[in-house]
């Protein structure tokens, strides 16, 4: 069973997506929520990994496809080193369209990107991640 987050304490916030974009968007949506800080962004797995050795965010939102190491891969080095960094996927996957391993990854949830809002990462912070997922 795993823990649930500490909802009365600031989170840190770590976006993980090679599209300048995407980042702008995630920001936004982090900017709405309240108590949630956002400490870095990452255009690429390996800086991700790297970041998140210096920082230790507490939420990662990881894009899953990205050149060199992929968000899958880099999920998984994360959460290897630390189990409690709560590591959500966003892509423009279906959920039934996932790549192999996105379940498997260390991953707490898996968001598509049109669907990130604030009530969405406010839910998945207080739940831990998604049940069901």
């Amino acid at each position: 069973m795993s823990e649930i987050p500490d909802t009365e304490r600031p989170v840190d916030v770590l976006i993980v997506d090679d599209q300048a974009p995407f980042r702008a968007a995630a920001r936004a949506v982090i900017a709405r929520v309240a108590g949630f800080t956002l400490i870095a962004e990452a255009e690429s797995g390996e800086e991700a990994v790297a970041l998140h050795g210096d920082l230790r965010p507490d939420l990662v939102l990881m894009d899953i496809n990205m050149g060199g190491i992929d968000g899958i891969e880099a999920t998984r080095r994360i959460t290897a080193v630390d189990p409690a960094t709560m590591v959500v996927l966003v892509s423009t996957y279906r959920l039934d369209e996932l790549p192999a391993g996105a379940r498997t990854s260390g991953a707490k949830a898996y968001v598509n990107k049109d669907e990130l809002s604030p009530r969405v990462l406010r839910r998945l912070w207080a739940d831990g991640g998604d049940p069901a997922w």
